[in-house]
């Protein structure tokens, strides 16, 4: 009878033993976070102390600027020339569009955020944002890790709204440089537009989310490799390159001024027609400077131009030579007829002599 109660009571055990490691098991299965949620350090790793000072030195502005132009581009996504900055729309192994990589950057507290004050940036500690409240605002799904001021977000990849975000707000610096000599170009700070459907009102609405300083995501976007052409898909340029070099283009809907308005609200009108004319005339503005701060020299003249500028030189001479040519064929002429004119009145004016005196 004790063996019969020993047996029953061991396997009692053994099942409830059993049941929790098999409790156990779900649960740490359920909260295992999926790879996808995993933070991003491996993405967008920590810079390296000679990164950072490379950035400092390429963030130097320089104290010798004579002329300043500040413009503000809408960047489409949506057009060919800027699909670069869109696709993968999804990351795709290493590969991540730009705001995916701004998102993450975000998420891990690398680089800080600015609240989108009126189309007037302003980078201060009072307009920094929580990220969280951005998460909240927009209903992005988010899991968090850690406590206090070490706390991450984690956040599945198909929960990032990059597929939502297919405009930019670009500021632009134009200067000339008196030290070096240069007239150059910069990005100032990103706003990525979040385009969604108003279902009440129909279309779409324009959200933008928050500033970024270009020179906090150098570092990291200078290593995100993008492919940039069809026909060639190596993955020759970085997205810093793609903004250093100007590849993108996009529609001026404002530069700095006294008023802070708008193009629109300069011209006052909607017109696409006249904001056209508004936007060409600020881009020859910003050609014609460019081309009026040199003075170019005959040696500076390519082998094609001088060429273009030898040959009517040339035609010049040849039809000179014909000319002269002609001219002494015609003197020629006008000799012999002088002459021969010559001769004729001398044989008319001297006296004939007779024949019977010759014969005598």
């Amino acid at each position: 009878m004790k063996k019969l109660y020993c047996i029953g009571l061991i396997c009692l055990l053994f099942a409830f033993v059993q049941e929790c490691f098999s409790q156990n098991q779900e649960q740490a299965r359920r909260t295992r976070p999926r790879a996808s949620e995993t933070p991003s350090a491996d993405n967008t790793q920590a810079l390296s102390e000679r990164a950072k000072i490379k950035n400092e030195m390429e963030s130097r502005i320089s104290g010798h600027i004579a002329w300043l132009r500040e413009i503000y581009r809408y960047v489409d996504l949506t057009k060919e020339n800027n699909a670069a900055l869109y696709y993968p729309v999804q990351p795709i192994g290493d590969r991540m569009n730009l705001f995916t990589v701004i998102f993450k950057l975000l998420a891990d507290k690398k680089v800080p955020a600015y609240n989108y004050v009126g189309e007037r940036e302003v980078f201060s500690e009072e307009e920094k944002i929580n990220f969280e409240d951005i998460l909240k605002k927009y209903e992005i799904l988010y899991k968090t890790q850690g406590l206090g001021p070490n706390v991450k977000y984690m956040i599945d990849n198909n929960d990032i709204p990059s597929s939502e975000v297919t405009m930019y707000l670009v500021k632009e610096n134009w200067y000339f440089d008196e030290a070096t000599g240069t007239f150059q170009s910069r990005v100032v700070a990103l706003c990525p537009m979040l385009i969604r459907e108003d279902y009440y009102y129909g279309g779409e609405t324009r959200n933008p989310l928050f500033w970024v300083i270009y020179d906090d995501i150098r570092p990291y976007i200078s290593r995100e490799m993008i492919m940039t052409s069809n026909y060639n898909n190596v993955l020759t340029y970085t997205i810093d390159d793609y903004f250093r070099k100007h590849m993108y283009s996009g529609d001026i809907v404002k530069t700095t001024n006294l008023m802070n308005r708008s193009l629109a609200q300069e011209r006052g009108s909607d017109d696409p027609e006249a904001l056209k004319q508004a936007q060409d005339s600020i881009e020859s503005q910003l050609k014609t400077f460019r081309q009026n701060l040199w003075v170019y020299n005959d040696s500076t003249f390519s082998k094609g131009e001088n060429a273009k500028a030898a040959k009517p030189a040339k035609e010049k001479k040849e039809t000179r030579s014909v000319r002269g040519k002609n001219n002494e064929k015609e003197e020629k002429v006008k000799e012999q007829k002088t002459k021969s004119s010559s001769n004729k009145s001398e044989e008319k004016a001297s006296p004939t002599r007779s024949v019977r005196r010759t014969r005598r």
